[in-house]
């Protein structure tokens, strides 16, 4: 569904992506682990249009998205899960909601997906009329995922899900990463600093380090790899 082959991407003159390559298979989920710095947010920002690419390509779904606008991007079902959550803190969570699905007109499709987003994260139908600014980072991160679902995706890049959130919270939202994934057959690319979760819930990975890839392959095996235990699972 998704292919980056040879992407390089730069900052003023320094290069942050020094050709690397992934695939992300349809109803899939794959992971990028690595480092701070090691270009897993530099990756996905490119895919999804906020970076520009210097060299190389992105396809998704047969078409060719090198450097198209965002917004073209989320309209062909490639939607993207920034780091840090970016939900509109002075709008209520129904309102986020709302926002996600701007690009849409079914009426029906989104009242339904509404109800679709607070069946899988109660929480949200409970905060429905509250500022998501006054929620906790947990919660934020539930709206977040919810407001990229009303977009209708069929990939959705995640960037960092579990980041500054509570553990309780981070099982309860993996847990639903996996849902929304078999039960909508939604594809993930998954960024994620917690390797062993990540690995837990994909299928295949890819380990970025200094913009390069320095290993792929399934995630159980990439657990069992000497290197990256040492290296990302604290062993």
């Amino acid at each position: 569904m998704l292919e980056i082959k040879n992407l390089e991407v730069g900052y003023g003159s320094i290069k942050a992506l020094h050709g690397i390559s992934l695939k992300v298979p349809e109803k899939s989920i794959v992971t990028l682990i690595g480092a701070n710095g090691a270009g897993k947010s530099t990756t996905l920002r490119a895919i999804s249009g906020l970076l520009r690419v210097r060299g190389g390509s992105v396809t998704y779904d047969g078409q060719d998205v090198t450097n198209m606008p965002a917004h073209q991007v989320v309209a062909r079902g490639l939607c993207h899960v920034p780091e840090g959550r970016m939900v509109f803190a002075n709008l209520t969570v129904d309102e986020n909601l709302r926002m996600g699905a701007y690009l849409r007109n079914d009426r029906a499709g989104i009242a339904e997906d509404v109800e679709y987003c607070f069946q899988i994260f109660p929480r949200l139908k409970e905060r429905i009329d509250q500022p998501a600014g006054t929620m906790s980072g947990g919660e934020q991160q539930m709206l977040a995922i919810a407001r990229a679902l009303m977009s209708k995706p069929r990939c959705l890049m995640l960037d960092e899900p579990s980041l500054g959130i509570a553990p309780m919270l981070v099982r309860a939202i993996f847990e639903q990463i996996v849902a929304i994934n078999k039960e909508r057959g939604i594809t993930v690319l998954l960024v994620e600093q917690n390797a062993n979760l990540a690995l837990q819930v994909s299928q295949y990975g890819y380990v970025l380090e200094t913009g390069r890839v320095l290993l792929e392959d399934t995630s159980e095996s990439l657990r069992k790899d000497p290197q990256v235990r040492e290296a990302y699972l604290g062993d």
